[in-house]
């Protein structure tokens, strides 16, 4: 009697612990910290990757897809988050040139199990492909992850579409359907990144076709709390307020629980961080 007693409140504790694990939030980001280019004035790299890099530990982010990052910009970023790994490789030669969409996550928090990346082009493997139309090289880094606090499995893409070519956009946004569906591994999906496309937008159609399985959705939708403005690009404030888009996003698949979802507009004194505001989400994979 007393051994069932003893195995009942050890299985009811471990029920509780198990339960108490799942609901572990996770602050999610989807950030274009824009490319070096001097022709950024006063709000060129050199004078905001401290701040760039001090936003994200302000907002105590556990992992991030980033766009259009430059080796230069990857390795000072790493440099000021040594508390972050990341995977990813420039698009232009697979390796360090060119731009990144690389994946940043807290190495304590989380083991990445697999990682890879491919190319938005008609051979998804060929290194430094521009495909269909594209104005650019364009490339898109994954990886499947354990969070080392919840136990929870989950797959996490990032990617960056071409601005100009319209078939490019299109392929493009139906290859990432297909590439998450074959990589994912049913596990829970996020997928971050720079769409350069309205919701109205057919790549963002694409993306969110409910009559398609594999459809994506947009997290801020299923957000329990929204906060800041309905655009994301505002060219370091030059663009005008009503010319300005939405077209970075934070996408899901799978069961999750959005606390909170929020376009962070901070600037330091007149300096920005990017020309893009960054996107952060609090969730539960449940």
């Amino acid at each position: 009697m007393k051994r069932n007693l003893l195995f009942l409140i050890i299985a009811t504790l471990f029920a509780q612990f198990s339960v108490a694990k799942k609901s572990v939030p996770m602050n999610v980001m989807s950030y274009n910290i824009r490319c070096v280019a001097t022709s950024d004035g006063d709000n060129q790299w050199m004078y905001r990757k401290d701040f760039a890099a001090d936003l994200i530990k302000f907002h105590d982010v556990d992992i991030f897809g980033a766009q259009e990052v430059t080796h230069e910009q990857l390795m000072d970023m790493l440099g000021r988050l040594p508390e972050y790994a990341y995977i990813g490789v420039g698009r232009t030669d697979g390796k360090t040139k060119g731009e990144y969409t690389p994946i940043f996550y807290k190495k304590e928090r989380f083991k990445l199990l697999k990682s890879g990346h491919f190319w938005l082009a008609e051979d998804k493997d060929a290194v430094g492909k521009k495909g269909w139309d594209s104005a650019c090289e364009r490339v898109a880094s994954w990886g499947i992850f354990k969070d080392n606090e919840s136990g929870k499995k989950f797959f996490f893409l990032n990617t960056h579409l071409d601005h100009m070519g319209k078939r490019a956009r299109h392929e493009g946004a139906l290859l990432v359907l297909q590439e998450v569906e074959a990589l994912s591994e049913g596990l829970p999906v996020f997928v971050t990144g720079d769409f350069n496309a309205v919701p109205s937008d057919d790549p963002i159609q694409v993306l969110t076709n409910e009559s398609d399985e594999r459809h994506l959705t947009h997290a801020r939708n299923m957000a329990e709390f929204v906060y800041g403005p309905e655009w994301t690009f505002h060219g370091f404030g030059r663009v005008p307020l009503k010319k300005r888009g939405w077209i970075d996003y934070i996408f899901v698949k799978g069961e999750f629980r959005v606390l909170k979802y929020a376009v962070l507009t901070e600037t330091l004194n007149h300096l920005y961080p990017s020309d893009h505001c960054p996107l952060l989400s609090t969730m539960i994979i449940e």
